[in-house]
């Protein structure tokens, strides 16, 4: 199921091309900074890429685990893109449950609609004195 019939690709642009980062350098200084895994180690980003690999990577607070299903060194729409890879059911379901967890935070620390004016800050600030 390659695209493009390509033999081999670069970690990098296969990651970029996948559509998991914007860019290719953003790729790049990812999998140099140790968010993406190839097979369950740390590589480089002139890694080749193989059909059936598991690649393990991060993406903002959410960590997905994958497996290649196809090759491609240019940037697909979307669809075509999901069909170079499949999540594993485990990835999902722990990332389904991280961002449950966060939704149940922000509950409990819930942010104002707005900024405090003038009188809101003094009273914070006087509140804050009283504390210490």
């Amino acid at each position: 199921m390659s695209k493009d019939n390509v033999d081999s690709v670069r970690l990098d642009s296969w990651v970029w091309a996948a559509r998991f980062y914007k860019t290719r350098t953003l790729a790049k200084s990812m999998i140099e900074g140790g968010k993406v895994q190839y097979n369950g180690q740390r590589c480089k980003a002139s890694r080749m890429v193989e059909v059936g690999a598991t690649i393990r990577l991060t993406q903002g607070t959410d960590e997905k685990t994958i497996i290649v299903k196809g090759l491609s060194d240019k940037r697909l729409a979307a669809p075509l893109a999901q069909a170079l890879y499949e999540e594993t059911s485990e990835s999902q379901t722990l990332r389904l449950e991280r961002a449950e967890l966060r939704k149940m935070n922000n509950l409990f620390a819930p942010h104002p609609d707005t900024k405090p004016d003038k009188k809101m800050r003094r009273q914070l600030l006087l509140l804050k004195s009283q504390q210490s």
